[in-house]
């Protein structure tokens, strides 16, 4: 059966009331809740005002008696940024008071400015430290008399001040045992964090602003990974993220499209900048006049979007192209003044579109 799923950056205008942004964000989980969607992904990010959300940890414990069923996925946890001790016990507290709803989507971050405020800057350096990261969480999630992990870039210790038998020393333990469920994003083709996710059996999540081409070889080169050290993993695993919009026509959706102000435009204008900045690009030389065309562009590549004929056909197009997975993750955009379309949206990918996709799924795979 094929889950449905949310995930949020989240992404909102740079000068939104954070407040508004924030109780939006949240009435998408309680509706995705309601629609029995399956899991919420929320982002972290420090250093801009389009993504609000410092810690997505504190916003999905702010959901926890909202919701009945929906797990919380972290969508990620930038670990360079993080002391591992602390990602592991608020992780720990986040599962107790949601009783095991939580998985732990880490990455090496992706926002440039996150990069430079929190002296980040070498890619090398982000990506062992996020594995060596992961290592240490898992540790802290053992049972050790006393503990201590080193590697390249981490060296932890607490070996003396432990008192065992009044807990002085010992760390918070998951509620689900041994511990959540991992989960990595991934982006290029052939990706080496495929890879690695299918080694380390971690959740694969395929990015909803990639092309189907290249999310097409994300799973077999997870597959392959995992079979080398005999592994077989179910596509049921595979998370592939999409921005889908129901429309009541396919010439509502062309408006949208092509609306240069407009919600699509302005997601890939923002990605497209953070792009621009990471590979070099001073802010200043970016005009962002310039760049609308090529968002516009994008938009009208990668988004699924039209009436629920259209978007039916469409989704159906994806899956033969990329193959079969177990989750598709719509993107919860800023919902603006259209809230009811996106409601509706939602709505029906739950009640009619899914149950179509599933059915696909089975008879062809």
């Amino acid at each position: 059966m094929l889950n449905l799923g949310l995930f949020m950056m989240p992404l909102h205008p740079a000068n939104k009331n954070f407040t508004t942004s924030y109780e939006e964000d949240r009435q998408l989980v309680k509706l995705a809740d309601k629609l029995n969607f399956s899991e919420a992904w929320m982002g972290e990010h420090y250093s801009s005002t389009a993504e609000p959300v410092t810690s997505p940890l504190i916003f999905h414990a702010s959901l926890i008696s909202e919701t009945k069923k929906i797990k919380f996925g972290t969508g990620v946890i930038s670990l360079p940024q993080q002391h591992p001790a602390v990602v592991a016990g608020q992780v720990s507290l986040l599962d107790h008071l949601s009783k095991g709803r939580v998985i732990l989507g880490v990455g090496a971050g992706g926002l440039v400015s996150d990069w430079e405020l929190f002296d980040n800057m070498d890619g090398r350096s982000r990506a062992l430290t996020m594995i060596e990261s992961v290592e240490a969480i898992i540790k802290f999630w053992e049972d050790h008399d006393t503990y201590s992990y080193k590697g390249e870039f981490l060296d932890i210790s607490l070996t003396k001040n432990v008192l065992s038998e009044l807990g002085i020393g010992k760390f918070i333990k998951p509620f689900q045992q041994p511990f959540p469920e991992i989960a990595v994003s991934l982006k290029n083709p052939n990706s080496m964090t495929a890879k690695l996710a299918g080694e380390k059996g971690w959740i694969p999540i395929s990015g909803n602003f990639v092309s189907a081409d290249d999310i097409a070889t994300h799973w077999p080169t997870y597959k392959e990974a995992a079979n080398k050290i005999g592994k077989n993993p179910n596509y049921d695993k595979w998370r592939v993220g999409r921005s889908v919009l129901i429309t009541s026509s396919d010439n509502e959706a062309n408006d949208i499209l092509d609306d240069p102000k407009g919600v699509f435009t302005n997601y890939f204008l923002y990605l497209n900048s953070v792009s621009k900045l990471a590979s070099g690009t001073a802010g200043k030389d970016i005009n962002l006049q310039s760049e609308i065309p090529d968002a516009m562009k994008k938009a009208k590549d990668l988004i699924i979007i039209g009436d629920e004929k259209t978007v039916t056909e469409k989704l159906i197009e994806l899956i033969d192209k990329v193959g079969p997975f177990g989750t598709l993750l719509l993107t919860g955009h800023d919902v603006g003044e259209q809230k009811q379309l996106w409601e509706n949206s939602f709505s029906t990918m739950s009640n009619k579109i899914q149950p179509i996709l599933s059915n696909y799924i089975k008879q062809k795979f």
